[in-house]
């Protein structure tokens, strides 16, 4: 029975060793972080220091590289229609399910185009 007793206590203090390592392996962890993000700041401030850059020049609207075009776009006309539903498709991005059937079923997109 202190046999137990005695691998009980053992396996206890192996635990308590390895609580104490953790703890300190989360500390190192925690301070390579804050290190390697002061890093980062840092040349990031260098960066756009030497490039003349602000905190403006980060925004949304400039992160494409495109000058601003001073208001907003137009809307883009459609050029398809679904002659049962009337549905409409500008021709941009994916295909509606209406159009893809129409071509499955021996339609051509010319025979769904709005004519002008």
């Amino acid at each position: 029975m202190s046999q137990t007793f005695n691998e009980g206590a053992k396996r206890m203090a192996n635990i308590q060793d390895l609580l104490k390592q953790r703890e300190e392996l989360e500390r190192q962890i925690k301070q390579l972080q804050e290190n390697s993000r002061a890093e980062a700041v840092n040349t990031i401030k260098e960066l756009m220091a030497q490039n003349n850059l602000t905190i403006e020049d980060l925004s949304s609207s400039s992160r494409s590289g495109k000058k601003e075009s001073g208001g907003k776009t137009g809307t883009v006309a459609p050029k398809y229609r679904d002659p049962a539903s009337g549905k409409t498709w500008t021709g941009r991005g994916l295909k509606p399910k209406w159009v893809t059937e129409a071509l499955e079923s021996g339609k051509t997109l010319d025979d769904l185009s709005i004519k002008a």
